[in-house]
């Protein structure tokens, strides 16, 4: 059955395991004699009568293992989408027609522009607001259909207290939707907080190495997961097979990319801030993604991301190489973001080879 967990080992074993140990375990096939380790590639667009498969749009258990792993890691039932975007677009579609979605103002501007473009067309009402300023969230879920958190944000790196605002919202009836991209599992499990949907752009640090589009929606509940699986099934917002298997291979070294990661942006944001021509950084104190404004402006944040070696100037995040850009270069980008702000998504390089570049792309911007 798509979504449930196809390993011979017993479920209550799953449940004691860490997050770093269900990213490696989770999603295998069942221990039999010459069985392989990982769930094949399946390039199907058929399959013969009789089974809960059918047909290509329905299922494919590349899909599957992708899906079981992710249940394990945010503790509920997955369903994987061609990209990030798919599942933001699965998951709105649970908002009623003409209903609000509360979500920040410095959300991924994909995002932010899917609920904008739903609104022109009198589909649903957009409600952006200043996370920044204390329960903005919660004051504006008064009659919402959906409180969409993202924590950090992107790309203001703003933190948001998942668990008092998605108790708050509910109390209002609003259903919580938590974009847990940045954090990953290892950091937060949002329906564990009060979350009632989780989405990831499973392109960026689950997969990995910046070569495979994909997302996921994970929900606690069965009725919702009917809801979200029936929108792929119907909108045709399918992964390919290829892009699932190299989506769940990303997810078994997602604890150790993370962690090296994690390390090289704290080193980085400590050593950008003692830098003489930065003037402003921001990290959260976790995660992968920093932000920093140089001394100069956009000209000089221009200057910064085109003169580096090593760092690509690149507008994806999460992959084993360090990639920057300044953000303010994509019209769809909010102007309260600041124009020099250059969002940097730190990887798993020596963090000396990493900053040597960082500092002469500095020197010459």
């Amino acid at each position: 059955m798509v979504g449930m967990a196809r390993s011979d080992r017993p479920q209550h074993l799953f449940s004691s395991l860490s997050s770093e140990t269900l990213a490696v375990v989770a999603g295998r096939p069942e221990r039999t004699p010459d069985s392989p380790l990982n769930v094949p590639i399946t390039p199907a667009s058929t399959y013969v009568a009789g089974g809960s498969l059918e047909y290509g749009r329905y299922g494919n258990p590349t899909w599957e293992a992708f899906e079981d792993v992710m249940g394990a890691l945010e503790g509920g039932r997955a369903v994987m989408y061609a990209s990030g975007l798919a599942a933001a677009a699965a998951t709105l579609s649970l908002v009623p027609e003409g209903g609000a979605v509360v979500v920040p103002r410095h959300a991924y501007n994909g995002t932010v522009g899917l609920m904008q473009d739903a609104a022109r067309r009198g589909r649903l009402e957009v409600r952006e607001v200043d996370v920044s300023r204390p329960n903005a969230l919660v004051d504006a879920a008064e009659g919402a259909a959906m409180v969409w958190i993202e924590s950090p944000t992107n790309p203001a790196l703003e933190v948001v207290d998942i668990a008092e605002t998605a108790a708050a919202a509910r109390t209002r009836g609003a259903l919580v939707v938590v974009d847990n991209t940045f954090a990953t599992p290892l950091v937060q499990q949002p329906l564990a907080l009060g979350a009632d949907v989780v989405v990831h752009s499973a392109t960026k640090l689950l997969a990995g190495h910046s070569d495979a589009l994909a997302g996921v929606a994970v929900v606690a509940d069965d009725p919702t997961y009917e809801l979200l699986e029936a929108y792929r099934r119907l909108h045709g917002a399918t992964p390919g097979a290829l892009e699932a298997y190299l989506a769940t291979r990303g997810l078994r070294t997602l604890a150790v990319r993370f962690e090296r990661a994690q390390d090289n942006a704290r080193r980085l944001a400590e050593h950008l801030e003692r830098h003489e021509d930065v003037a402003v950084v921001r990290y959260p104190g976790f995660g992968t993604v920093l932000t920093f404004e140089p001394k100069g402006g956009a000209t000089a944040a221009h200057r910064v991301t085109t003169a580096s070696e090593l760092v690509v100037c690149a507008t994806s995040l999460g992959g084993v190489e360090t990639s920057w850009e300044r953000r303010r270069r994509w019209a769809g980008e909010p102007v309260t973001v600041p124009d020099a702000l250059i969002r940097v998504s730190v990887g798993i390089e020596g963090f000396t080879d990493l900053w040597t570049d960082v500092a002469q792309a500095l020197t010459r911007g």
